[in-house]
């Protein structure tokens, strides 16, 4: 059951990595009111797959893995969670944009999409890719027993 939950977390972080990837590349110069719906139902899949990684690493911690007690006292677990915390953060205001545009199409408005916001919006989805690439290395740092 171990090796499932910890493939069922490295699919879910793929996952993740695939939703936010999709957002960075369709939220460009390009941007076409057809592409916000989208970007909006890309962003529910990609608050699913954060829940899923949540959820399968808390198994991992608490079930499926080495004991509570090799993670909890080592500052790089810590760091690694405040990267998906900060990754977290981070996405909130491209998720608010999503919506406010969405809504504003939906109402009518045809010029909601304004360079400024969308290029401001790209550049929050790819601090979420450099900080979600920065998680496995903290993993790997873990898992050699640096911090413990």
């Amino acid at each position: 059951m171990e090796a499932i939950i910890a493939w069922l977390h490295i699919l879910s972080i793929l996952t993740l990595t695939g939703f936010i990837a999709a957002e960075f590349f369709i939220c460009s110069e390009h941007l076409q009111p057809g592409h916000v719906r989208l970007l909006t139902r890309l962003d529910l899949g990609y608050l699913a797959a954060a829940v899923a990684v949540l959820a399968t690493g808390l198994a991992r911690l608490l079930w499926f893995s080495k004991e509570p007690a090799f993670y909890l006292p080592n500052p790089v677990f810590w760091i690694k969670m405040a990267l998906f915390a900060a990754i977290g953060l981070v996405s909130i205001p491209p998720t608010l944009q999503f919506l406010r545009w969405n809504r504003a199409l939906n109402a009518g408005q045809m010029r909601v999409l304004k360079g400024a916001d969308i290029v401001r919006i790209r550049r929050l989805i790819g601090i979420e890719l450099a900080l979600l690439a920065a998680v496995p290395l903290m993993a790997i740092l873990m898992a050699r027993g640096i911090g413990g």
